[in-house]
C-alpha cells in the first residue's frame, strides 16, 4: 500500500491542490503549538499524509481533531458536502530506537523523490525538509514517537 501511495498515482489527489495542503499544515502546525504532539518529520503528499510525531494527547484524540478540521474545510474549499475525506483506514506505528527513527523520517522527507514530484527532498513545497522544521533523535523518542499515514478518501 505504501509504495502505490507513495507513487502518487492512486486515489483521489485533492492534497495536491496548494490551498487544501495548506490547511492541512496550518492544521498540523495548530497541533504541534497546542502541545497535542511533537513534530519531527511531515509531508503533504497529492493523495496522503505521513507524520514522524510524539503524542502528548490520546492519539485517537490528537488524530481525530486533525483529521475532522481538515476534512470540513477541505470539503468546504472542493465544494464536496457529505463525503468522507480522509479514509477510515491508516497506519501507525511506533518507534523502537534511534536507528528507526532516522529510517522512517529518511523515508518520510524523500518520499516526494520516490514519487519523482521533487528532485531533492529540500526542494518539495509541503514538507518539514522545505520548512527547516524536521527534528533530530533523541533518546527520550524511543517507545513514544509514532509514524503516522493517513491516504484521503474518494
Amino acid at each position: 500500500m505504501d509504495r502505490r501511495l507513495d507513487q502518487a498515482r492512486c486515489g483521489p489527489t485533492f492534497l495536491s491542490h496548494p490551498a487544501i495542503a495548506q490547511l492541512v499544515l496550518a492544521s498540523l502546525e495548530y497541533g504541534a503549538e497546542a502541545k497535542h504532539y511533537r513534530s519531527h518529520s511531515w509531508v503533504i503528499m497529492p493523495n496522503h499524509v505521513h507524520l514522524l510525531l510524539t503524542p502528548q494527547v490520546s492519539v485517537s484524540r490528537l488524530l481525530g481533531s486533525l483529521k475532522a478540521a481538515t476534512a470540513k474545510r477541505a470539503n468546504l474549499l472542493l465544494q464536496r458536502t457529505g463525503q468522507p475525506f480522509w479514509q477510515d483506514e491508516s497506519y501507525d506505528h511506533l518507534i523502537r530506537n534511534g536507528d528507526e527513527f532516522w529510517r522512517i523520517q529518511r523515508y518520510i522527507e524523500t518520499n516526494p523523490v520516490t514519487a519523482c514530484l521533487a528532485v531533492r527532498p529540500e526542494d518539495y513545497a509541503w514538507s518539514s525538509v522545505r520548512s527547516g522544521t524536521s527534528v533530530t533523535f533523541q533518546s527520550e523518542h524511543i517507545g513514544n514517537t509514532l509514524r503516522h499515514r493517513s491516504p484521503a478518501d474518494n
